[in-house]
C-alpha cells in the first residue's frame, strides 16, 4: 500500500514520539485544516488514554472540526474499541492506518 507523503509523516510523527516517551503506542493525526498532532500512551494509576485518544482532545483543544486521516503504531492489528469510538464519533470518515513500531502498515 502506498501511502502519501502527508501520511508519511504521521508515520514519522509516531514513531518519534513513541521513542521519546517509551509508550506502549505512539499515534499521529492530521486534521481537516491540515494541522498534524501527535502523542503516546498515558499510562497513570488515575489516567489512562490510548495514544489516538490524546491526539484528539489535543486536536478538539486546538479547535479542529475532524479528521482526515490517523495513524496508530503498536502491537495492535485492529484498532482498540476506545479508539474506534473516539474516531466514529469525531472522525468517522478519516483514513486509519495501524502500524508496527517501525512504521510498517499491518496489512487488513
Amino acid at each position: 500500500m502506498e501511502l502519501s507523503s502527508e501520511d508519511t509523516k504521521l508515520i514519522t510523527l509516531a514513531r518519534a514520539t513513541r521513542a521519546r516517551t517509551q509508550g506502549a503506542e505512539g499515534a499521529a493525526v492530521r486534521d481537516l485544516d491540515g494541522r498534524t498532532y501527535a502523542a503516546a500512551t498515558v499510562e497513570l494509576e488515575s489516567l489512562h488514554l490510548t495514544a489516538l485518544q490524546v491526539c484528539v482532545a489535543m486536536a478538539i483543544a486546538s479547535g479542529s472540526r475532524g479528521l482526515a486521516a490517523a495513524v496508530v503504531l503498536g502491537d495492535a492489528t485492529e484498532l482498540a474499541l476506545p479508539d474506534r469510538a473516539v474516531l466514529d464519533e469525531f472522525a468517522p470518515g478519516a483514513v486509519v492506518h495501524l502500524a508496527d513500531a517501525r512504521g510498517t502498515l499491518h496489512v487488513p
